[in-house]
């Protein structure tokens, strides 16, 4: 049974994504995309930006000439990624579910979107989707978020600016490896203050799992990465890239 996915978390969330992480995402995910991807690709090879966001990956890596289609579950989302990237193709659908047309060189889904899935059967589906898209000898990178000492800590960060003000205060779970963000927002509409709450949640999984689901979707030639070892990554502790072929 799927486990259920408040899509429309997302969508509120949607802005406030695209006004503060999507670029910095994006440069910092195309840095490593030219070391470790890139070299691997032919000039303008197809990608699937799985769980694509607000699109400024996608937007970047159709600058890089290649062709790219996004998929995201959240529609707000889409709608940033639209205007961001216009010379890419977004479609609407859930990465447990999707459908598209296969033969991809590549299929890549960076920062810790793959800890939205919440179990380990899921997350496998989501694998044997991605292997069915790939053409053959095709990539899949993408990072998750693993278990650190420092995740066992309450974590609380703002952002305030002249229209709006958002707190994000996330607490860990041991015992379920469940991290969970608590928002709350508010934002300058026609002259009144609204506000809303909403919650998102990762799911953090072991190295040995993770490596098992790729395994039983099919893809039994994996390299890891450090990322804060191996590409100097100084958002988080424990993040875990992870390039696995057809």
């Amino acid at each position: 049974m799927s486990t259920p996915v408040i899509y429309s978390d997302y969508d509120r969330f949607a802005w406030f994504y695209n006004k503060y992480w999507g670029n910095e995402f994006s440069r910092t995910a195309l840095a490593i995309f030219q070391v470790v991807l890139f070299p691997h690709l032919p000039a303008g090879g197809r990608i699937l930006d799985l769980c694509c966001g607000t699109g400024q990956i996608s937007a970047g890596l159709a600058g890089c000439g290649f062709k790219v289609t996004g998929i995201d579950g959240s529609e707000a989302m889409l709608n940033f990624a639209r205007a961001n990237a216009p010379r890419a193709e977004f479609i609407h659908a859930d990465a447990r579910s999707f459908e598209v047309p296969g033969d991809f060189h590549a299929v890549i889904s960076p920062f810790d979107s793959l800890n939205h899935i919440m179990n380990i059967d899921e997350l496998t589906t989501v694998f044997r989707n991605v292997h069915s898209v790939l053409a053959d000898d095709g990539i899949f990178l993408f990072d998750m978020n693993m278990e650190d000492e420092s995740e066992r800590l309450g974590q609380s960060i703002d952002f305030v600016g002249y229209d709006h003000a958002c707190i994000v205060k996330a607490t860990y779970n041991p015992n379920e490896m469940i991290k969970r963000y608590n928002v709350t927002m508010f934002r300058l509409e026609e002259g009144y203050w609204q506000r809303s709450d909403l919650s998102l949640t990762q799911r953090y999984y072991e190295l040995n799992q993770v490596l098992g689901s790729l395994s039983d979707a099919g893809f039994n030639r994996v390299r890891t990465y450090d990322a804060r070892r191996e590409f100097g990554f100084t958002i988080s502790d424990g993040r875990m890239f992870y390039l696995a072929r057809k």
